[in-house]
């Protein structure tokens, strides 16, 4: 066996670990990247009967509110999210939501329930919710049939 075939040897172990460690960031910066996801309406949203659930794919976002306190259960962990209730004039006011218990449940006091009340019973809302780089988006109306 030559030199150049003992070095060849001796070299290719730091070279795939190297290569292994290489990739490993190269794949985890694409993962950090921002992507934008659509959420989509399972059906007709009903917030305040606990009745909406948003959808992209294998990833569900459920809305509900009780007593003032609008809540979001997400199936896989959230790394922040964010309702937005928007007026006639189509300008949102942002609450930004807290985490409880675990990134799969997150909440915050809102006036939706109010809102909720006039004579339409129709509320526009809108979500952000983010998840390593990955930005879920909806806007969709809630409306309440009592």
């Amino acid at each position: 066996m030559n030199r150049h075939t003992k070095v060849a040897l001796m070299v290719a172990p730091f070279l795939i670990l190297g290569g292994y460690i290489a990739s490993d960031f190269y794949l985890e910066t694409k993962a950090e990247e921002t992507r934008l996801f659509k959420l989509v309406p399972f059906g007709q949203c009903d917030v305040i009967n606990q009745k909406c659930i948003l959808k992209s794919g294998e990833f569900e976002i459920n809305i509900f509110d009780k007593a003032g306190t609008t809540s979001v259960n997400s199936t896989f962990p959230l790394d922040s999210a964010t309702l937005f209730l928007v007026d006639k004039t189509n300008q949102a006011d942002p609450y930004p939501l807290g985490m409880i218990e675990s990134p799969y449940y997150w909440q915050s006091s809102t006036p939706l329930r109010a809102k909720m009340t006039d004579k339409t019973g129709k509320q526009k809302l809108r979500i952000i919710a983010n998840i390593k780089g990955g930005q879920y988006i909806a806007e969709f109306y809630t409306q309440t049939n009592n």
